[in-house]
């Protein structure tokens, strides 16, 4: 039953808030205001799709708002802008693909340093093809930004880099990034960035970039990105036209990215120590499909598929100190003999390619016009490891350095079908200097170990 006094002290509550009225209402706006925790944007001149540049009100706006601790919300339309550096904890979103920052010309277009932490958010940023500042080298142009985040942005139309992030950590996740002059994202020193889920494409010399000046700790995660039509327009032989470049930075995880349509390698590691490359789909690259190459310790290069390149897999370089990795459970199929400029060396056309430290198991590789394997060149071969591999459909099955001064190399347990030249083949650098050692033998070769393997 209702309580008698409970009811009456109802009705006076009632009476209380409707005699309140407005003016109730005014005391909670600034609290409501601060729930929706964004700065008022109207008292600083900032309007949506206004013809003339608004770089003057923008800066007071963010700077502002950082130094309030409020989060800057931009109402859709296009803004244009240039010449703005961001204050130290902006946070800074609009409505997603509606609410446009565009370069006004005049060189720098956004541009941060020496910050704590910055966030930007649901942004287009459109470099309309504008020349950038020399100090400039992306779009977004970025140095020592401890805690980054660029989330959900569409970035386009940059002279140069789209994102230049220079000794950053943080995250660069799930943006589109297109019609970069150089590369979409150019991360160097980086300071353990991810750079996960982004969408990069149809950039003149490079997809996703992780560098450093000189070899050291990086850290980099580039994971579950999709990366298509990378060109080399600067040209060169593998500096340009990779999709995920990694150059002198140790490890670093390269996991479960889609990269089609590059010019020279879907993933490429130069000088990378300790670096992982797995998972990856990696179609149609104009050279090498995936490189760990020159002066590099430790790579694990696993589970990927490459179908269409000129070569797979290349594990190389012993020359430059390029040494200990394992290559396993890799489809690699449908290479061919064209590449992007004339090769010097054992040219294009085969699936899997090692020199030192290295073992080579359980792989797939088919159509591949050349070798399916290639052991060791010339005196560059120690301690390779080659089981359980199956070869079809290959000029040469295995083909295996018997220089003089070549390491030792196990071959074993390996299926070959429809290998036109034969099975296991000793070359001397590029000229074929033995028959198939699978029926003539390898005795006369004490560094190579033949057991277990079978033509179909």
């Amino acid at each position: 039953m209702l309580n008698r006094r409970l009811l009456l002290s109802s009705i006076a509550s009632i009476g209380f808030f409707a005699a309140a009225g407005s003016s109730l209402a005014a005391r909670l706006k600034p609290a409501q205001d601060g729930l929706r925790g964004t700065i008022d944007i109207s008292g600083y001149g900032v309007s949506p799709d206004a013809a003339a540049d608004q770089s003057e009100a923008l800066d007071r706006l963010f700077k502002d708002a950082a130094q309030k601790g409020l989060p800057v919300f931009l109402p859709a339309g296009d803004y244009r802008l240039s010449g703005i550096t961001l204050p130290d904890t902006l946070w800074l979103s609009g409505i997603p693909g509606r609410t446009r920052l565009i370069h006004a010309g005049g060189g720098r277009f956004l541009g941060g340093e020496g910050l704590g932490r910055l966030t930007l958010s649901d942004l287009v940023l459109d470099g309309d093809g504008k020349a950038l500042g020399d100090d400039d080298q992306g779009l977004l142009n970025l140095r020592r930004v401890a805690n980054l985040t660029i989330e959900n942005c569409a970035i386009t139309g940059s002279a140069k880099h789209g994102i230049n992030a220079e000794h950053c950590g943080g995250r660069i996740d799930g943006n589109s990034i297109s019609q970069a002059a150089a590369s979409g994202i150019y991360a160097v020193e980086s300071e353990k960035l991810s750079i996960t889920g982004n969408t990069v494409f149809d950039c003149g010399n490079g997809g996703i970039l992780v560098h450093r000046w000189e070899a050291a700790e990086d850290g980099t995660m580039v994971s579950g990105n999709r990366v298509f039509r990378i060109a080399a327009r600067d040209g060169g032989t593998g500096e340009n036209g990779n999709g995920i470049n990694i150059f002198r930075a140790a490890n670093v995880m390269v996991t479960d990215n889609h990269v089609s349509d590059c010019a020279f390698s879907a993933v490429r590691a130069n000088s990378a120590t300790d670096v992982q490359i797995s998972g990856n789909q990696c179609l149609r690259s104009g050279e090498t499909a995936i490189y760990s190459e020159f002066g590099f310790e430790g790579a694990i290069v696993s589970s990927n598929l490459i179908d269409g390149a000129a070569n797979g897999i290349l594990i190389v370089n012993f020359n430059e100190g390029g040494r200990l990795a394992t290559v396993s459970d890799n489809i690699v199929r449908n290479l061919h003999l064209d590449g992007p400029y004339i090769h010097d060396g054992a040219g294009f056309g085969f699936g899997i390619a090692v020199e030192a430290d290295t073992v080579v198991t359980g792989n797939i590789i088919e159509n591949a016009p050349k070798w399916g394997l290639m052991l060791g060149w010339g005196p560059y071969m120690r301690n390779v490891v080659a089981t359980g591999n199956l070869v079809r459909s290959a000029g040469g099955g295995c083909a295996v350095t018997v220089v003089e001064g070549s390491g030792t190399a196990l071959i074993a347990n390996n299926l070959f079908q429809d290998v036109k030249d034969g099975a296991i083949l000793g070359y001397r650098w590029n000229e074929k200097t033995t028959g198939d050692l699978m029926r003539e033998g390898s005795e006369a070769f004490a560094h190579l170990t033949l057991s277990g393997n079978r033509i179909s």
